[in-house]
């Protein structure tokens, strides 16, 4: 089983909080494994123990170039002892980016495949042609969110969250596998807040009540505003507010935390939390596209 880090709660200090005498806090996530950070850790748990327990020996994923999934699988497969097939949407560019070359320095089988092809994957004709050409293979799907990485997200909000006792509690938002299983794994009043990183993300509330498998939840919603622009899209403004928040010691990534932390701030001052409401953000890692 891969080792699991306890994560820190840090609170962050700023006047537009002490105004609303808001209570901001941040769990660290991103320091639960060195390589398989954030929510990647609980989406890959029970995958790895169902690829074990079956006999496979290869964990196949997909994902872009830069995908923190392709990344996390490929450390987490050569920790525990799996060959990894990576499909990679696009082409093959030289020299490969620095995820691609962790990935293949892990061992990962690395394919590039066209972006039509690529929306394919799910299709029963696809996989089939994958068996026939890679043989037998655990697959995992894009962003490792299927029923059995909900379970470890909820396990995540279970242990972790839960006994924190917050009002809020947010999180970027890829496929929506991590907010499905915060949904499920959290009772009582806490609400959740996901922010889609991804333009025109109001079509990912179908994903999560999916995930869920329509059971009915009424504590959470998507804040849709901040995506800068869409997946991997950034602005000046996102990039500086970032680069302050390194100043407080908080290191976050343009492509997830950065969006979220910054539409924390901006609801924060548009009095959208109740004053004296605790609020906690979950950093879901990704800082190797940064490094």
């Amino acid at each position: 089983m891969l080792q699991y880090n306890e994560t820190p709660v840090i609170p962050i200090e700023n006047d537009i909080f002490k105004v609303s005498k808001l209570t901001i806090l941040v769990k660290r996530e991103d320091q639960n494994h060195h390589l398989v950070s954030g929510n990647k850790w609980w989406k890959l748990k029970y995958n790895l123990e169902e690829a074990q327990r079956l006999g496979h020996d290869t964990l196949l994923t997909f994902g872009g170039a830069f995908s923190n999934h392709i990344f996390a699988t490929a450390a987490a497969a050569r920790d525990q002892g799996f060959k990894s097939i990576g499909l990679i949407r696009g082409e093959k560019i030289l020299p490969l980016n620095t995820t691609l070359s962790f990935a293949e320095s892990c061992g990962m089988q690395l394919h590039f495949i066209s972006r039509t092809e690529y929306r394919n994957k799910t299709t029963p004709e696809f996989k089939e042609e994958l068996r026939s050409r890679f043989g037998n293979f655990y697959l995992i799907p894009e962003g490792g969110t299927n029923a059995l990485a909900v379970r470890g997200c909820a396990a995540f909000a279970k242990e972790k969250i839960a006994p924190l006792k917050c009002n809020y509690v947010c999180l970027p938002v890829g496929t929506g596998g991590t907010t499905a299983g915060l949904v499920s794994g959290l009772s009582g009043p806490t609400q959740i807040i996901g922010f889609p990183v991804l333009k025109n993300g109001s079509f990912l509330e179908e994903e999560i009540k999916t995930h869920l498998k329509h059971f009915s939840f009424c504590n959470w919603h998507l804040q849709t505003e901040y995506h800068f622009g869409g997946y991997a899209k950034t602005t000046s403004v996102l990039l500086e507010f970032i680069h302050e928040m390194e100043k407080s010691n908080l290191p976050l990534d343009p492509v997830y935390t950065g969006k979220m932390v910054y539409g924390i701030f901006d609801l924060a001052r548009k009095g959208f939390f109740p004053s004296g409401s605790t609020v906690l953000a979950i950093h879901t890692g990704g800082l190797q596209t940064i490094q």
